[in-house]
C-alpha cells in the first residue's frame, strides 16, 4: 500500500500578513482577526498578556495599517 502524504494546512498562514513577522504580533492579529472589534482590557485577559505589551504590539499593528483603534478598541483593517 502507497502512503498518502498531504498538502500542510496554509488556511491561517494566508491570514497574516507577511509584514508580521514576531509571534505575539501574529497571535494578537490573528485574535482580532477572528473576533473583530475587542478591547485592550479584553485582548489582554483571553491571551494571558500585559496591556504594556499589547499597546507596543497594537502600536505596531496599526502602524503597518493592519489594525485601527481609538486606544480602547482595536479591529483589523482588512
Amino acid at each position: 500500500m502507497m502512503a498518502t502524504t498531504t498538502a500542510p494546512d496554509t488556511e491561517t498562514s494566508d491570514a497574516i500578513p507577511a509584514a508580521i513577522d514576531a509571534d505575539s504580533t501574529k497571535l494578537v492579529y490573528l485574535f482580532l482577526d477572528v473576533r473583530g472589534e475587542s478591547t485592550v482590557s479584553d485582548i489582554a485577559t483571553s491571551l494571558g498578556m500585559t496591556k504594556l505589551s499589547l499597546f507596543s504590539i497594537l502600536d505596531t499593528l496599526s502602524g503597518k495599517g493592519l489594525v485601527e483603534g481609538d486606544g480602547h478598541e482595536y479591529r483589523t483593517t482588512a
